[in-house]
């Protein structure tokens, strides 16, 4: 008789779950895309990212979510959670694209009903500190008419660069960026 023996894949490693003082950093649920559409879809939002589109078109967000949970996916999403702490369940994203030698790209947005707030300076430093990529250095670009992310980052330890250009998806545009470093 013929024995065949199944293997199976390893498993990739859980997202790390990332707790602050007033939310918690956890992957994303297909349950979160309600909230994150309502504030995906804030043109205020959309205006400081590369990739979100203005108007929201029907089921990106849906799409977004299921790319972010595909074990696959190199870049990891985090939502800031604040449900357990009196908040929304849904107050931002954070994530970590990776790139060559051992670096990494940040990129994070909050709601703005959670603006000037202070969570998305202890995301970013959660993120700094926890550093779930490994990552030896970590890169942000920052829209140059969005002072308040430039602020964000350099209170987290990021040191200016340089200025490039990045496309803007929702503005149809490229769009002067800021380039900040942080070595970890």
């Amino acid at each position: 008789m013929d024995m065949q023996v199944l293997t199976e894949a390893p498993e990739r490693p859980a997202q790390q779950v990332i707790e602050t003082e007033r939310f918690v950093l956890r992957p994303p649920r297909t349950s979160d895309a309600g909230l994150l559409s309502m504030y995906a879809g804030d043109l205020r939002v959309a205006r400081n990212s590369r990739s979100l589109p203005h108007p929201m078109p029907p089921g990106a967000t849906e799409a977004f979510v299921a790319r972010a949970l595909k074990p696959e996916t190199e870049e990891k999403v985090w939502i800031l959670d604040g449900s357990d702490h009196g908040l929304s369940e849904v107050l931002g994203v954070i994530s970590l694209k990776p790139l060559d030698r051992d670096q990494c790209e940040v990129a994070f947005w909050v709601g703005p009903s959670f603006w000037g707030t202070g969570l998305a300076r202890t995301a970013l430093r959660a993120i700094v500190e926890a550093n779930p990529l490994a990552c030896k250095t970590m890169f942000a670009a920052i829209f140059q008419d969005n002072q308040a992310s430039a602020r964000v980052v350099t209170a987290c330890g990021f040191a200016y660069i340089g200025d490039a250009e990045a496309y803007s998806v929702s503005r149809g545009a490229h769009v002067p960026t800021w380039t900040y470093l942080r070595k970890l």
